[in-house]
């Protein structure tokens, strides 16, 4: 299992914050569909104000989906959701201007010894 943390910041606009919420309190079947197809086992996403940061964790041998119909319309589906999730984004600062998620590099791990 890989973990891997992203951040991105949504444009600073009350309503597209609130859209975003709003969106993910009822997301799209397709988007967990898609992910579970590329592997993931599990994502959160937290926000504070208008900063996001989002916590993936992925098999480490997922194969992308077959082009099967059904996986093609899932990901046409999660597509037009990405894009959509896109348009209420902005980059944080020093990240390339497309505007997308960038991987933060990890610089601490606490794990409790069971044994403590």
């Amino acid at each position: 299992m890989t973990t891997i943390a992203y951040t991105v910041w949504l444009k600073d606009d009350p309503e597209i914050i609130r859209r975003y919420d709003a969106y993910h309190a009822e997301p799209w079947p397709e988007v967990a569909a898609w992910m579970a197809a590329q592997g993931v086992q599990r994502c959160r996403i937290y926000r504070f104000d208008r900063m996001l940061f989002m916590l993936l964790e992925r098999d480490d041998d997922a194969a992308p989906a077959p082009n099967a119909p059904l996986a093609v319309a899932v990901a046409a589906r999660y597509g037009a959701w990405d894009a959509l999730m896109y348009s209420m984004q902005e980059p944080v600062p020093g990240a390339p201007l497309d505007g997308a998620w960038v991987e933060m590099a990890q610089v601490y791990d606490y794990q409790r010894n069971p044994h403590e």
